[in-house]
């Protein structure tokens, strides 16, 4: 079985296995007779506000920000794996899971470079308002 590890997040960037926990529930689905007594999904749990001081505020806070509905009201970043039959598998997957989350939540989004319109994108939305306004004109009535 594979026990709690380091998240490597980025490059010079590892959250330590202190800072996770984990919690064992018997699982759903496949299985047989073992569903109903073996404990095989996982849940674990990341400290927020102790690996803030890590991530810093910039990081922390897209973090919070990205992944606000898997947070949990203890500050605890959560993910759950029941895919595996095994616990030990299920453990890898949710560990590897985490790193992967964070790993798109700290990433920065590319700035927008503002764009000109070209000459043609004006003269077709010039052209389509001609249009719209010739269609409402036919529609009004003349009563003089």
């Amino acid at each position: 079985m594979s026990a709690l590890r380091d998240l490597e997040i980025a490059p010079g960037l590892v959250l330590p296995a202190r800072l996770l926990s984990q919690r064992f529930a018997r699982s759903g689905g496949k299985g047989g007779q073992n569903v109903n007594k073996v404990e095989t999904k996982v849940e674990l749990r990341l400290d927020l506000a102790a690996a803030a001081p890590l991530l810093g505020p910039a990081r922390s806070a897209r973090v919070r920000a990205k992944l606000a509905g898997r947070i949990d009201a203890e500050d605890m970043l959560r993910v759950a794996c029941d895919v595996h039959r095994e616990r030990g598998r299920n453990l890898s997957t949710a560990l590897t899971r985490m790193e992967e989350l964070l790993a798109r939540a700290i990433v920065l989004p590319r700035a927008r470079r503002a764009t000109r319109p070209t000459r043609a994108s004006k003269e077709r939305r010039l052209a389509a308002k001609r249009r719209r306004s010739g269609v409402k004109r036919l529609r009004t009535r003349d009563d003089e």
